[in-house]
């Protein structure tokens, strides 16, 4: 599985890349803080699978990095995904390393 760390999350993001991020927490974790990807819960990637590019690479995020990686497994053996990247240590890992105003939950 593909990844990318926090700090290469946020190089991505400093440099406008052309890249799609996914939060695939609940709502109410996003309302606690967020990176500003589109919200599509777990529960939810099945029937939203249509949403999810193919032409760009893919940034999946969760909480700590287990349901992102849950997520993107799914995705890579049902579907063919082969873009699919997930965030090191989830949004936890990006508010420690990179912006600490990220509430910690």
């Amino acid at each position: 599985m593909k990844s990318v760390t926090p700090t290469e999350l946020k190089q991505k993001l400093d440099n406008k890349e052309n890249f799609q991020l996914i939060d695939v927490r609940e709502p109410h974790e996003a309302e606690i803080c967020n990176l500003g990807g589109e919200l599509i819960p777990m529960g939810e990637i099945m029937d939203r699978v249509e949403e999810i590019k193919k032409d760009c690479p893919v940034v999946i995020h969760c909480k700590s990095g287990r349901r992102s990686a849950n997520v993107i497994a799914v995705l890579e053996q049902r579907l063919g995904f082969d873009n699919l990247h997930n965030l090191d240590g989830g949004i936890l890992a990006y508010g420690l390393e990179i912006d600490p105003s990220i509430t910690q939950y």
